[in-house]
């Protein structure tokens, strides 16, 4: 599973020919928008939640939650060596 941070406006592309636009948020909802082909079936997981009545099937879809922050190990770590200098560029040049 890719787990990302996206801005205001910007999109993802799910193969050619969906497109995932992300609009903004609030504090408890994020507004996205969806362009894809007819054909393709976009459906809440609320409504598929709704239909599905065999507690068995239901304990079998995937459950989310937020993180309110990355774990430690996902957290970007600045070197103090490398602190305040150019990288990709020798200072020999």
């Amino acid at each position: 599973m890719l787990r990302m941070s996206v801005a205001t406006e910007e999109y993802l592309m799910v193969g050619d020919n969906i497109k995932i636009i992300f609009l903004g948020n609030t504090k408890s909802h994020t507004r996205i928008m969806i362009d894809a082909p007819k054909d393709v079936s976009i459906v809440r997981s609320t409504v598929l939640e709704k239909d599905i009545t065999d507690l068995e099937k239901k304990k079998k879809l995937p459950k989310y939650h937020r993180e309110e922050e990355h774990p430690e190990k996902y957290k970007y770590k600045v070197n103090a060596n490398l602190a305040g200098k150019e990288t990709g560029r020798s200072s020999d040049r």
